[in-house]
Order: structure tokens, then sequence, then C-alpha cells
């Protein structure tokens, strides 16, 4: 397949935090047997299948001071400058001068400036094929902060779309982003869909017992006063939502209010019904009681910017039926953690509208099935009424959880085949597979040319 048996992949970004990218690499080196290097910031910990493979090498860049946010709104546009010229230049020297010349470049966009001119000025000094791999868009993801209007967005659509146009190959995430840039950008992708790898499945009891073990000094930490205690965990029912801490396109106020709605909702049936069982409703059986609706733990994994943020709201919630707790998760205990809760809720909306969130997959991966925020090309990886169901406000996922965990565990059918169906969907298509029938080809086809 190779000229030289190299590949480089670029991530102007934390790579422990872009595993599609990891993932790229990991089949570089094991499908395509190629030598690859990773070109990327440090921060979170990749997984340990791309630090122990003898043929990945991460080339680790300094990244752009956090602190530069603190600095007055007046040099704002200053910085907008500042920080493109200086990533630019860090990235040609690691291209062009720190990493032998490969076969080929690929690189996440977005962000995409510097990075796509960075790449492409290498590639043409090196002789290799330019590839891009589209996640989404990055002049959409400007615009969420400075507006669609802004003139720095303007700029930055062109530089996107014109070397974009550039590449010797493309990739992209879905069919919707596939028809934007041939109808609009006149780019020609491969659909490459993200699949979980072979490390997501469902968690074996032991590994769960282990897993709490090591998490357990983060699960009994309330949040708040009122936070329903954690007296045992097979009490409680595991709902996970995985908060996306590099982009702006989540409102993760409607998990809030929906979990507000909840504790208020089963209050309410409580009062109906006269209960006083610890705060949960609760029918006689034989042998014992039988929660009709359980108490909830929301897991929310992350390092976002507004984590300590939310934190405070959560504390002055008054929950008494819910509890959250939040916490940063390794590369290897994140699948784990997923393949033992009881449902994903995602809020992911997509600054493009043509993207899609890489975490359902993941649930999915682990048989987990999935309450996800509705919008544009989300049907192409949620099926409703079949592996997860969709909400438009904080209203509607209320009524989802009441739905799916009424009779928790023995009675929530509905839950139960939702589960079903997400195991089916992650067991169908694996990230191996994917990249040989789609990535590969193309990656082959694109170094064979240059």
């Amino acid at each position: 397949m190779a000229k030289r048996g190299r590949a480089c992949v670029v991530v102007l970004g934390d790579l422990g935090r872009s595993p599609r990218m990891q993932y790229h690499a990991l089949s570089l080196a094991r499908q395509a047997s190629l030598k690859v290097d990773i070109v990327a910031y440090g921060g979170s910990e990749p997984h340990s299948a791309v630090l122990e493979n003898e043929s990945i090498h991460i080339h680790t860049m300094i990244q752009w001071p956090k602190h530069s946010h603190s600095l007055p709104k007046i040099l704002d546009p200053l910085m907008l400058l500042l920080k493109p010229i200086i990533q630019f230049i860090m990235l040609l020297w690691f291209l062009c001068i720190k990493v032998p010349p490969p076969d080929a470049f690929i690189v996440q966009n977005p962000p995409s400036v510097p990075t796509l001119v960075a790449v492409k000025w290498a590639s043409s000094l090196r002789q290799s094929a330019f590839i891009v791999d589209w996640h989404n868009f990055g002049y959409t993801l400007l615009g969420l902060s400075l507006g669609r209007s802004s003139r720095f967005v303007s700029i930055y659509h062109w530089l996107e779309k014109r070397y974009g146009q550039m590449a010797n190959g493309s990739l992209c995430v879905t069919r919707a982003m596939q028809h934007e840039l041939a109808q609009n950008w006149g780019i020609k992708a491969t659909v490459l869909y993200d699949q979980p790898p072979e490390f997501f499945h469902p968690t074996l009891l032991e590994e769960k017992h282990k897993l709490f073990c090591r998490l357990n000094r983060y699960l009994c930490h309330p949040l708040g006063v009122q936070d329903c205690k954690l007296q045992g965990l097979g009490e409680m029912t595991k709902t996970k939502h995985y908060l996306q801490p590099r982009t702006p396109d989540e409102d993760f106020g409607i998990l809030l209010e929906a979990a507000v709605m909840y504790d208020r909702r089963v209050a309410a049936l409580l009062d109906e019904n006269d209960s006083t069982d610890e705060g949960v409703l609760w029918k006689e059986i034989s042998g014992g009681k039988q929660y009709l609706y359980p108490r909830l733990l929301f897991i929310i994994t992350g390092k976002g910017p507004e984590k300590e943020k939310y934190e405070e709201k959560i504390k002055r919630l008054n929950l008494k039926r819910v509890a959250f707790r939040t916490m940063w998760l390794s590369a290897e205990d994140y699948p784990l953690l997923l393949g033992s809760a009881d449902l994903g809720v995602c809020l992911h909306t997509s600054s493009s509208g043509l993207d899609l969130p890489m975490k359902v997959v993941d649930m999915f991966g682990c048989g987990l099935p999935v309450c996800a925020v509705s919008f544009s090309c989300i049907d192409e990886l949620v099926k409703v009424e079949k592996n997860g169901l969709l909400f438009s406000s904080s209203s509607e996922l209320a009524d989802e959880l009441l739905m799916l965990f009424r009779g928790f565990p023995d009675e929530c059918d509905y839950l139960k085949s939702l589960k079903n169906g997400a195991l089916e969907m992650g067991s169908s298509a694996r990230w191996d597979s994917e990249w040989e029938e789609h990535a590969k080809p193309l990656i082959s086809e694109v170094i064979s040319k240059t």
C-alpha cells in the first residue's frame, strides 16, 4: 500500500479527547501495516492500545495558554489573529521537520484554521497525500461564539472551504455531511461512520464490582445536602450522560430541568398514594416491595470548562430522588462505566446539524440504549423505539425517564427492548470492519496517485 510505509495523523487538540483519530492511528498501524506519527496536543491520556503500539509514535505540541481567555475583551481580535499564526508556525515545524516524511497526512477537521492550511503546505513540501476527516464544520462552531454574521466567521468559512477543496481525499461522518460537501463545497467525501472498537462492550459483573470499588470515593461524595444517599449501588439506577467538553453545542440545562421534573412528579405520585417509603413510590408484592419509580443516579463524565458552574447549580436543586456525580474517567474505565449503566443521555445538537455524537456510538457498543436530543440527521444513528428515543425539551426527557424506569428493574419491558436494540446495533458493525471497507481503499488510492 505504501511507498514510505508511514502515515501522519494530525489533531490540533487533545489527543486523549479525540477517539476517532486514535482509532485511525490504530487501524493504520494494524490493518495497513504502516508506521504512524501522531501530532497533537497533550492533556488527557490516550487509550493504552495507542500508547502500547510499537508502530505509533506521538509528537506532543505545546498548547495555547488557557489563561489567555482572561485577558481584556478589547484584546480578543488580536488574540484571534495571534493564536492561529503561532499554531501555524508550530504545526509547520512538527510536520516539516520533526516528523519523518509520510505517504499521507490525515487531519481532523475542525479546527480548520490554521490546521488545513498548515497540513496542505506540509503535504506539498513533503510530496505527501493530504486527507481530511470531516467531523463537523469549523465555521459553524466559531459562529456559536461570534455569530454567523461575523467577519471572522466569513473568513474562516472561506479558508475552510478553499483548503478543504485542495485535499487529495476526504472522509466524513454522515451521509448528510457527504451531501452538503458535494452540493455546496465541491468536495467528494467517503462516509466513514463512527463505530465502536472492540473494547466497547457490555460490562461483566466482576468488572462492574472492580470499577465501582475504584470509583467509590467519587460516587459517595454528594452534590448538595438533599442529595439522595448511596447506601448501595444496587438501590440506584445508573443513568449515564457524557458531557462533551470541547464544543458549546450542548444544552446541559435540559438534563437538570428534566431531573427536577422527574423528582417533583415522583413526589406528586407519592402524595397521591400516601407512601412513606424513603421518598420512593412502591407497591407491595409477594415477599417484599417493588419500586415503581427508582431513584436515579446521573454520572456526568468530562472536563468541560463550565463543570464547576453546573456543579454549583446541581447543589442548589434540592433533589431528593435524583443524584448527580461528575468525574473524569480514563480511556479504559469509560467503556466499563457505559457498560454498567441502564440508560445513556445525549445532549449533542451539532453546530452544523450534520455530524453525529460519537458518545452514542460508544453507548451502543456497550449495549446501552439512549435518549438523545433530536436534530436533523440524528436518525442516521438513533432508531426511535428500536435502540433509543429522541426528545426536544426537558419535559419530553422527563416523560421518557418516567416511562422507561416505571417498574425498574423487573417490569420495565420497554427499556429492555431498547437495550436489545442497542446490543444488536453495537454488535452489527465495529470500527475495524468499517475502516477496512471504506477508509482503507480511499487512503490506498490517494497514496498510489500521489
